[in-house]
């Protein structure tokens, strides 16, 4: 049975986001929001009786706000902005993005800040428990006022118009709330404005993309582990007295994640045993992957505050002031999706690194060169490599800030905007990446593994997870394509919870 999340503006976690977007849970309004919709939608209507100017109400938009509207076109209004707006082109978002967009609109207007109708937030919360889907154009925002283009292209399906995808067929939005059995709204005032202006393309990739993260990143710490044993790693480098010194949180957390692991192996070595140090991709695992979780700390409190935070422009007070601000503007998700650019990239760059030691004749400890079963006339892992490098390479142009450029937009009144929705983008394309790099470091230790008939000298932890790996990627008997291999076992690792739940 379903469970069911309530919304109320304040309370939402990624995790509960995540079980919503995969269909493990419906949506409904707490009692509370239902009040404090109902509330806000009073205030406008009070402020409209008494003839008050209230931008985006009875004014125009951006640079037309000086521009009063009259009574009689109010509602036309609010559906020109949403037709006017739905500018968006390139691929349509996928279905989890969408959804995510959707709980989080939701979730900002159950604040009771935005002068919305509880029907029209009702009709939403029925198209996230129907599956009713927008189709969404990913390209088109710049991040302020919000994402305006794609909130559009979502909200013009509560009107009856735009696309949708509903059971597994696009179709026009009038035929999927026909075929859902719901009525389409008809916009009053403010309620246009109040579905498009916030950040929930930026965010709703944004929280997606921090929960794959987190298992990248510990994915990350899993496969230098078993890099580690294959190559019979020295581990005196993840000393908690030595770590202590330099008293980063992360730092400390990825060494003692890592001993924990290794506990138990017979396949790591003491300084001096084999050799006096590691190269920097062995013996700096805690201060590159410590950094890196550093980034992902900081976008996850990000997204945690943007998730239950009022998005909205002009905002309604609880005092019944009506005001204009620039909560809309995307640069606190733009920074933090940049920030988690950077770290994401460098798991990925130092994970490559790991596995050119394992393939390298040079660098691998005695190992066949690029663990090949016969080496000369096979070549084993070595194109593996390759295709890592590839994907660090374009990782490496992706990480570009985005958040650092602003074209102004509406005539030089919005003069400054985040691109945050391009940085959210971009991040998910760079964690997706780095799941198909680590990917190929844990075939490549498990080939070596394999080869130097090492798995009985395991730790009892990277034992039971390679056989995980080796479900994907048996150990390569002679030369064969790999590519499909490296997908499913990327494509694992995004969606598995097994590190976080059972390694921990």
């Amino acid at each position: 049975m379903k469970s069911i999340i309530e919304l109320d503006g304040s309370t939402l976690t990624r995790q509960q986001i995540e079980g919503i977007v995969k269909g493990r849970s419906t949506v409904a309004l707490s009692a509370e929001s239902v009040e404090r919709v109902r509330l806000s939608r009073e205030r406008i209507e009070k402020r409209l009786a008494e003839g008050q100017t209230i931008y985006g109400v009875n004014t125009g938009f951006g640079k037309l706000s000086n521009i009063k509207i009259e009574e009689e076109d109010i509602e036309l209004l609010q559906l020109n902005l949403l037709r006017s707006d739905a500018t968006g082109v390139g691929e349509p978002f996928p279905t989890d993005v969408v959804r995510a967009m959707m709980v989080l609109r939701a979730n900002a207007l159950a604040r009771g800040f935005s002068g919305i109708r509880l029907e029209t937030v009702q009709l939403l919360l029925a198209f996230i428990n129907k599956g009713i889907h927008p189709i969404v154009p990913s390209q088109g925002s710049v991040g302020a006022s919000g994402d305006l283009a794609p909130l559009s292209h979502l909200a013009l399906v509560l009107v009856g118009e735009g696309k949708a995808e509903f059971n597994g067929e696009i179709v026009s939005g009038s035929k999927a709330l026909q075929q859902a059995g719901l009525t389409p709204v008809r916009l009053q005032a403010k309620e246009g404005l109040a579905l498009v202006n916030g950040t929930q393309a930026m965010t709703g990739i944004g929280v997606l993309t921090v929960n794959e993260a987190e298992r990248i990143g510990l994915a990350a710490d899993m496969a230098a582990s078993l890099t580690l044993e294959s190559l019979k790693g020295i581990t005196s480098a993840f000393d908690p007295a030595l770590l202590a010194v330099r008293p980063h949180p992360e730092l400390e957390l990825v060494g003692g994640r890592i001993r924990k692991w290794l506990d138990g192996s017979k396949r790591v070595t003491k300084q001096g045993e084999i050799r006096m140090q590691d190269a920097y991709s062995l013996r700096c695992i805690p201060q590159v992957h410590g950094a890196s979780w550093q980034s992902f700390f900081y976008a996850e409190d990000r997204v945690q505050t943007e998730m239950n935070a009022t998005t909205d422009n002009p905002i309604v007070l609880e005092n019944g002031d009506v005001l204009s601000g620039g909560h809309f503007h995307g640069q606190p998700i733009a920074l933090a999706m940049d920030f988690l650019k950077v770290g994401v990239c460098e798991w990925a760059n130092i994970s490559e690194r790991r596995t050119e030691r394992m393939v390298n004749p040079q660098l691998n400890e005695g190992l066949p060169p690029f663990l090949a079963t016969n080496p000369g006339i096979e070549c084993g892992l070595m194109i593996a490599q390759y295709t890592a490098a590839s994907i660090v390479s374009e990782n490496k142009v992706l990480a570009h800030p985005s958040s650092v450029d602003s074209i102004p937009t509406s005539g030089n009144q919005e003069d400054h905007v985040s691109m945050g929705t391009t940085s959210a983008r971009q991040v998910r394309q760079i964690v997706h990446n780095a799941a198909r790099v680590i990917a190929i470091e844990m075939i490549c230790a498990s080939q070596a593994i394999h080869l130097d008939k090492a798995e009985e000298q395991l730790s009892p932890t990277t034992r039971k997870y390679l056989e995980k790996v080796r479900e994907f990627c048996p150990p390569l008997l002679a030369d064969q394509p790999i590519g499909d291999e490296i997908e499913a076992l990327a494509k694992y690792l995004l969606t598995s919870d097994v590190l976080l739940n059972e390694y921990m």
